[in-house]
């Protein structure tokens, strides 16, 4: 399957910069997820990042886009900004090869907008800088516009200017990461080859994983090798994330998915 339209991409900010919120308006843009449906931070199911408002694991969606009667599939991985969960988002900027940098116009670059920056750019990932909530009476845009340019490899022209609460220039940022962040790479052709980057149990299941496929393709049924474990199994289940987790009959290079493997020991 041709990936040219497919972009991986992840949010990094520091805590309370925004990034649920406008995982919230790409989810609208997209129609991923319809209004009715629709809540604040959707991503954040864990009840623990409801309770606190904060996201603390990572969540994977994917949605469809049309730019210019072009249809594109857009893999977003929403991450932790806290500093004690640095961790997951090294994991996850390393199935990516893009990220939006948000930052919050009426705080500025903070100690985790400058860790998460250098985490991306050591991944060699296309940054996509972003000042939000330039809404706000008391937003310093043209001040967070100067520090992104004094501290980091950023041009003038390439930051966008959004407000995630009222959906101002989302729009904007959607074709940004069309434009800017490259599809990716692989070959159908070679040996199963993914990374794992996250993993829950499931009692009936066993451990699902989190997975950004490099080469070739998986289907349901087929056997999968555990590199650092030294495990093998049979796919239960493949599928993509909608965010739920959606069933598909393969998965293959360039995609962000799930894998049920009905290995019992977290520990993969």
């Amino acid at each position: 399957m041709n990936k040219t339209n497919t972009r991986n991409f992840a949010i990094i900010a520091h805590v309370d910069h925004g990034k649920s919120t406008l995982a919230d308006r790409l989810l609208e843009k997209t129609e991923t997820v319809s209004q009715e449906k629709m809540q604040e931070q959707f991503l954040d199911q864990n009840p623990i990042s409801r309770e606190r408002g904060i996201t603390i694991k990572l969540a994977p969606v994917r949605m469809n886009y049309r730019k210019n009667s072009e249809e594109y599939i857009l893999n977003l991985i929403d991450t932790p900004g806290h500093v004690d969960f640095s961790y997951e988002v090294s994991r996850t900027l390393a199935a990516c090869e893009g990220a939006i940098l948000l930052v919050d116009a009426t705080q500025g670059v903070q100690a985790q907008t400058v860790a998460h920056y250098h985490s991306a750019v050591r991944e060699n990932l296309f940054i996509v800088p972003a000042i939000n909530k330039i809404d706000l009476p008391e937003a310093r845009t043209e001040e967070v516009e100067k520090q992104l340019l004094e501290m980091f490899s950023i041009e003038k022209a390439d930051i966008i200017y959004i407000s995630a609460k009222t959906g101002q220039n989302v729009d904007k940022l959607l074709d940004a990461v069309i434009d800017r962040i490259p599809p990716p790479e692989g070959s159908l052709e070679s040996p199963f080859k993914a990374l794992i980057f996250d993993a829950f149990y499931d009692e009936h299941r066993g451990v699902i994983v989190y997975t950004r496929i490099f080469d070739g393709s998986l289907k349901k049924g087929e056997r999968i090798g555990l590199t650092q474990s030294k495990n093998s199994s049979i796919a239960s289940e493949v599928g993509y994330f909608t965010p739920f987790l959606k069933e598909e009959s393969e998965i293959s290079a360039g995609d962000i998915g799930y894998i049920v493997t009905g290995i019992k020991d977290i520990r993969i």
